[in-house]
Formats: C-alpha cells, structure tokens, sequence
C-alpha cells in the first residue's frame, strides 16, 4: 500500500505540471465567461484529446490477465515518469506569448485541484484493495486525460467562491471611488479602446493628473483591480477602458464606475461569435451612452454610421461629434499629411472658421480619430490651444499599435496586438506609404464568427496591391488569406507559410535589402496556436 501510494504522489505531480497549460486557456478565455472556454475545446478537439495520455486505457488489460500487484504499480510508475518526460520536454519547444499569470484566483483553482486530488486518493489508500488497483490506475489515468475537463468542473466549483471575493473588492472599489468624488472618463468600441485611452491621457496630462487604467484592463475585475491597487488620491480624472462580449457588460460596469463621461471608437464586428449580430454589437457599446447623467457628455465618431444611424435612449445628456469624412460635426480632421514619421492635420471647430495646426508622431489614420477625440474632449474640460497642440505633439508611439521600430536592422511597423477587418485595412495603408521593400506578417484575424473566412479572404486581396512579400503564421487559420492572395494573381513564391512567429525572422534576413518594412499585424495567444 506505501508503495502504491507513492505512485500516487508521483501521478499528483504530473498533474499538477500539466494543468498549468488548460489552467493557462482557462485564463485567456476569460474564465469561461460567455463559455469561450467551452468553444475553445470544441474548436481544438484533437489537440486537447488526441495526446499520449488516452495511454491509461492500456490498464483495461491488467482486468483480464493476471499480474502481481507490484508489477502493475511498477508500470504504472514508470509510465509515467515518461509521460512527464515526453511532455516536459514537448512544452520547452512551444512558444508561450502569454504564460500562465499565478493571480490570487489561479492560485486557488491549483489548491482546489490538489484537494480533489488529494481526496480521491486517500479514499484509494483507505479503501486499498491489491485487486482494484487496475481500476484505481484506469479512473486516475481518465481524469488525468480529461484534465482540461477536470479544470472546467473545478473553475465551476470555485464560483461561490469567486463571488464572495468579486463582491468583497466591488464594495472596496465602489467605496473609493464614491469618497474621491472623482469624475470617470468611460471609453469603448469595438477597436481602438486602449490607443484612444492612452492618446487622451497623454493630452489631458498637459493640465491635469489624470488615471488611466494600466494596460488593456477593461473587464469590471480589472476596473476593480485598478481602483483598488492603482489609484492614488491625486488623480483629478480617472479615464476607464471598458470592454464587452456580450449585451449588458457596458451596462454593469457603468453601474460601477459612473462615468460622467463616454466616449465611442468604432462599432465594428469585433468578438461577433459571443455578441451574436452587429446590431447587438451597437447596443452593447451604447450602454455606456446611455449610462451618462443628464449633465454628462457623450463624444461619438460622424464618420461611423453605426453610431450616427443609431437611435439613442439618453436623449438629455450632450453630445459632441468628430470626424474627418462628415462635415456636420463638432470637431473635423482637414488637411492630413502622413509619412513615415508620424502626420500633421489640422483642426476645425464648429462655430469657429479659424484652423487649428496639430502635429502627432503617431500613423494612421485611425489615430487621427483618437486624437480628435481627446482634443475635443481637452478643449471642453478648459485647456487651451497651446495645451492641446502640445499634448498631442509629445505622445509617444503607442506599444504593438502601429508602432514604428528597429528590430535587428528591420524597419518593424508593430501592429501586433489585436488585428480586424477596419484596423487590418488601415495597416495596409500605412505600409503602402513605406519607402522600399514591404513586408506582411500576420496569423490573420479570429472571432468573426461566420463572416472570418470572407474577412481574411478580402485581407488577403488587399495585402496582394500593397506588399512585395508575404509571412502567413498557421496553415489552416491564413488558408483564406492564402486564397485572397491567388484570386488576384500574386506570386506563390513571395509567400511563406510558417507556424511561428519567431521563424519569420529567418526569412526577413534572407529577402532584406538594406530597406525593408515588415507590417506585423496582429499576433495571436497562446490559445489559437496551431
């Protein structure tokens, strides 16, 4: 029996090991929220369940043969011991962009998992008979091949949990922010949330000292998770980036911050499979409109027919509009001039025949939208011209979003973080005002439910006028962008296929001549790995 049991701790530690990778797309699918955990393991079936641990069938045999007892042990044991091998050795080879994060709520999933663990193995021991420990092997080896399974069962055991501790910080965060009084900037869309957050804190820092919640915190745990770790008692402005899968999470998290402020990006079909339509889409952004008091203030993009088509229930709170393409707004973009250093264009405000010069080291013209954005905004909170100019003139390139760089001699436009069929266009037309040799890379875009493949398809016939070389990242998932490519008669032999990203590197080296630019757009996790 002590030998069985150290068979035991030895299965306990291979497990652990190898639940750090379901325990790693549990988190980058959010938890199971809107059951992407659950969509995940139905679209990656064989990768989760075709691995060497279907092995533990291999102990069905010891019911029909017989065998001593401490042989069965000794073969389990040793089994594995190279299973751990095998996999140890499997995981170092794999490129982990975003690694397991060891929060305060992982930490808990691991300790739950040991004690369930732990639990049906003492029942073993204390139930030890030499004659079941075929079946103890075959019922152990089955969870262990169902670990990502397993996972999902323990997250959904550790919900009360998880809530109790959700509501303990929601009281902290909601306490805080109702004894600062502090008046919350709110800004979603479905692109552009984290650029348009940063570019309006870099203005508004001119005059002000405003918080911006750090990083791509835009969930309600992250808004939490900001005002209670992150924000001090000097800020004057609290500028919050609110994401959203699904109708009604704008809403609960206007319901904790209060925005007296909302600004929209662009409705567009960014995470279609879990909001179902673009018009659910619209609604959902919406929220954050609807949610401003009566003396609140909504800044919304002219340009954008799914916001000017869009019939808005706050009718009492004020609205501003920008725009480049509309005339009729508040705040209109004229005169852009782009390069490869950044842009100048200058600015019209209503009311006001006189021109306004801007110059930003930013690209895009989709920046141009941020940057009008927060302008508008400065110029209604009180700061001047001069403010304004110089806010806009000293933000900084803003990190994986159409960022301009150096990378072991390359020119790199780094438009790594979170690609789209508006963004991926306005890429393009950055690279295409590139001198020299011009270079895509990209694993295509995801989470576009039906309409993904046309998408990547139209990606790939617009790279075809503009790049000399492409890099595809995944076989099956750049399949569409390959076909856009052939349909408009580009050269199979400028396009490399590849399944990680790093292997690019090798063939940039080959084909640089001194004055090439590399658009890498977008740069998928871990869990759309192939």
């Amino acid at each position: 029996m002590v030998i069985f049991g150290c068979s035991l701790v030895l299965l306990l530690i291979y497990l652990l090991y190898k639940s750090k990778r379901a325990l790693q797309m549990l988190q980058q699918n959010y938890y199971d929220e809107s059951h992407r955990y659950l969509l995940w393991l139905a679209k990656n079936f064989k990768k989760v369940f075709l691995n060497l641990d279907i092995i533990c069938l291999l102990f069905i045999i010891f019911f029909y043969i017989d065998v001593e007892v401490q042989y069965i042990i000794g073969i389990f044991s040793l089994l594995y011991i190279i299973l751990w091998y095998i996999y140890y050795h499997q995981e170092k080879k794999i490129t982990t962009k975003i690694p397991l994060k060891f929060t305060a709520r992982i930490k808990r999933l691991y300790l739950t998992e040991i004690i369930l663990y732990l639990i049906i193995s003492v029942v073993m021991i204390l139930n030890y008979v030499p004659a079941l420990v075929p079946l103890y092997y075959l019922m152990l080896g089955l969870l262990v091949y169902f670990d990502y399974l397993v996972v999902l069962i323990i997250n959904y055991l550790n919900w009360p949990v998880e809530k109790l501790v959700y509501w303990h910080y929601k009281k902290e965060a909601t306490k805080k922010l109702a004894m600062m009084k502090i008046p919350v900037i709110g800004i979603t869309g479905s692109y552009g949330k984290t650029s348009c957050k940063n570019i309006i804190n870099d203005i508004l820092s001119v005059k002000y000292n405003p918080f911006a919640t750090p990083k791509n915190f835009n969930t309600t745990y992250g808004l939490i998770n900001s005002i209670n770790n992150y924000l001090d008692r000097y800020s004057d402005l609290f500028i919050a980036e609110m994401g959203a899968f699904k109708v009604g999470e704008i809403k609960k998290t206007c319901d904790l911050m209060h925005p007296k402020y909302g600004i929209l990006t662009t409705i567009g079909e960014a995470h279609l499979e879990s909001f179902g339509s673009r018009k659910n889409i619209q609604k959902g952004k919406f929220e954050l409109i609807e949610s401003l008091p009566n003396d609140g203030l909504g800044i919304l993009n002219g340009d954008d027919k799914w916001q000017t088509d869009y019939d808005l229930k706050n009718k009492k709170c004020h609205l501003l509009w920008i725009g480049i393409d509309n005339p009729n707004v508040d705040a209109r973009a004229l005169n852009i001039k782009l390069s490869s250093s950044g842009m100048t264009f200058d600015v019209s405000f209503k009311g006001d025949d006189k021109l306004y010069p801007f110059q930003s080291r930013l690209l895009g013209r989709h920046n141009v939208y941020n940057l009008l954005t927060g302008i508008l905004l400065g110029h209604e909170l009180g700061m001047s011209y001069e403010e304004l100019r110089r806010g806009v003139a000293m933000i900084h390139q803003i990190e994986h979003r159409l960022e301009l760089k150096k990378v072991v001699g390359l020119n790199i436009i780094d438009d790594a973080y979170n690609s789209n069929p508006v963004g991926s266009k306005r890429a393009l037309e950055v690279l295409s005002m590139m001198p020299g040799t011009k270079v895509v890379v990209t694993p295509g875009m995801v989470e576009l439910g039906s309409k993904q493949y046309q998408y990547n398809k139209n990606f790939g016939t617009q790279i075809a006028e503009v790049s000399d070389y492409v890099i595809l990242v995944g076989k099956e998932q750049t399949k569409p962008i390959k076909d856009g490519l052939l349909e408009k008669k580009y050269r199979e032999d400028n396009i490399y296929i590849i399944n990680d990203v790093k292997d690019a590197f090798k063939i940039l080296k080959r084909i640089d001549d001194g004055n090439v630019y590399v658009l890498l757009e977008n740069d998928l996790p871990d869990l759309f790995n192939e």
